[in-house]
């Protein structure tokens, strides 16, 4: 007896004769009964051994989620466990136990935003959050407690602007930075903006990657004289100069691409071994996104970044999985090459604040230090304003959370800066308050040991009372291991802790953190430092720094080159 028959056996005359129609009109077709049966799914993880976050992912697609998000808004009411997880694919994140209200992380590629966007963003924090707004490490803006049945106006006017938050939190790519000067910088040597928006648009509008086995960062850098951190991602890519040569490479700028940074987990990203030219790199990148889809562990969120898929198949073998997405073999030249020309500028300073020109004639940009990267409703209206008024309606975001007004004519420069100066925002560097950054902290943060924003600006304004630097020095402060504030990469890096004292906040205290040309892991020399001595021990190692470093030296170069013994006793003795 054939399948069919056996199969139609258990039904009734009525269904049988409809079954049998059914059947002859398939066959007629060319089509076996066989293979009208479920596609097979791919290879993979077993349900019980995916994690819990991944299962949630299986039951209901997050992107779904926005129906219950908008029944939620209907009781004001606070979210499922579950839902907690599924609305950060919208960039809602909820904040309890700290608070009870959301926090909405926006999507800017490349940090590019126009006055009429802070304007609207002005008005949303005032009208519907706390009324203050910040620039992230990933130049973008996030803004803070948001009750749940103001979440859907709160999307609706963000994406009435022309902004987004899709896809700004949990197993999603992240905001892809850039240098934040792109277009205008007379250094660079490839305005990537093309090649961001380009990669943006095709991310926002594609469900193929809102599945990722978990968060994913992407930086572009056209070489410029103000760096993206690019080492720093999960996927970096660098312009270099290819020079004249013999070894039939056509000379031009292309892109050195490099793999796996998470320095939350003490790596950089290492370099790929291929150059790639801007016109192809996009389709590389969505390659290597392809393979973390496939590759990346879905069974352990420990291990769930590119840098351990980097790991499990060597660099040698994410690029054959990923030359089997693309239609021709990549362009191998190794990184120490000497038919290329690199950045040549150090990225250690602070270059992004003060007055530079740009490359088109007669035009600087400003850049403005904003005490980590907290601004009220006013101050960013203002800043609108100024933009306005002084340059074109654009403002630049940095991964330093600062921000850039570009096209100013050059006559306008100084009453500019005094302008955001007077707004709390000054333009001249300084080589200690310039390099200060600092995540959310405790105050809105369920994560975070310490509050971290408070505690950088008490700082910054203790130390500068006390000494003078002629060398620039990053500060950076994190409240949790996820280190959103990369404290592995500061000069000196505070990695927020609880202690016993009276606050029960305090910070282990790394130093010799750096990246680019002098990429480092810093290393710890104090531990469980509490907060009401912090700026006594600060004060010692930049004392201590600078009584025994050779002439020239920096923070960096000093810090390196002693043990973490010797800088123990450098800097306890210091006075």
């Amino acid at each position: 007896m054939s399948i069919e028959a056996k199969t139609m056996s258990a039904f009734s005359l009525e269904q049988t004769r409809y079954l049998e129609g059914f059947f002859s009109g398939v066959s007629a077709g060319g089509v076996s009964f066989s293979q009208l049966a479920p596609t097979p799914q791919p290879e993979g993880p077993a349900l019980d051994d995916l994690t819990k976050e991944e299962r949630i992912k299986r039951e209901s697609p997050p992107l779904n989620a926005m129906e219950q998000l908008m029944i939620d808004a209907r009781w004001n009411a606070k979210p499922e466990p579950e839902n907690v997880f599924r609305y950060k694919w919208n960039g809602l994140f909820w904040l309890n136990p700290v608070k009870d209200g959301y926090m909405c992380r926006l999507r800017i590629p490349g940090g590019i935003v126009r006055s009429h966007q802070l304007r609207e963003l002005a008005a949303i924090s005032e009208e519907l959050t706390s009324g203050y707004i910040q620039i992230t490490t990933r130049n973008n803006f996030q803004i803070r407690l948001i009750e749940p049945k103001n979440c859907p106006e709160v999307l609706r006017r963000i994406q009435g602007c022309g902004l987004h938050s899709r896809g700004a939190g949990a197993d999603n790519i992240r905001n892809i930075t850039m240098n934040p000067c792109a277009g205008y910088d007379p250094f660079e040597l490839l305005d990537v903006r093309p090649l961001v928006n380009e990669l943006a648009t095709l991310i926002i509008g594609s469900t193929e990657f809102y599945d990722l086995p978990r968060k994913f960062n992407i930086a572009y850098d056209g070489g410029g004289l103000i760096s993206s951190v690019e080492d720093t991602n999960d996927i970096g890519a660098s312009a270099v100069k290819i020079l004249g040569n013999d070894q039939g490479i056509e000379p031009g700028i292309y892109f050195r691409i490099a793999l796996g940074g998470v320095t939350g987990h003490q790596t950089f990203a290492s370099d790929w071994g291929v150059i790639v030219p801007a016109a192809q790199l996009n389709d590389v990148m969505v390659a290597l996104l392809r393979v973390f889809i496939k590759h990346g562990d879905r069974t352990n969120r420990k291990r769930a970044r590119f840098k351990y898929v980097v790991e499990k198949l060597g660099l040698s073998g994410v690029l054959d999985e990923a030359e089997k997405l693309l239609p021709a073999k990549l362009t191998r030249l190794p990184a120490d090459s000497s038919l290329q020309e690199r950045r040549a500028f150090s990225q250690q300073g602070h270059s992004h604040v003060g007055v530079h020109r740009q490359k088109q004639e007669g035009l600087v940009y400003v850049g403005a230090s904003v005490p980590v990267g907290q601004l009220t409703a006013k101050q960013l209206r203002r800043v609108a304003d100024l933009a306005e008024a002084y340059g074109t309606g654009e403002v630049r975001l940095t991964v330093w959370q600062n921000l850039i007004i570009p096209n100013v004519q050059q006559t306008y420069a100084a009453t500019l800066v005094k302008s955001l100066g007077k707004l709390g925002f000054p333009c001249e560097q300084s080589n200690l308050r310039s390099g200060f950054v600092a995540c959310t902290g405790n105050r809105y943060c369920k994560y975070a040991a310490t509050d971290t924003k408070s505690h950088a600006i008490a700082m910054m304004d203790y130390l500068d009372r006390r000494l003078k630097l002629d060398k620039p020095v990053n500060i950076h402060f994190t409240g949790c291991p996820h280190s959103c504030a990369q404290h592995f990469m500061g000069d000196i890096g505070l990695l927020g802790t609880k202690v016993k004292s009276e606050s029960g906040e305090g910070y282990h205290i790394t130093v010799g953190g750096g990246f680019g040309e002098n990429r480092k892991i810093g290393r710890q020399v104090f531990s469980g430092v509490p907060i009401e001595s912090l700026g006594s021990t600060l004060e010692a190692m930049l004392k201590g720094y600078l009584a025994h470093r050779k002439e020239g030296e920096s923070f960096h170069e000093y810090c390196n080159r002693h043990t973490v013994g010797e800088l123990q006793e450098a800097f306890s003795s210091a006075g």
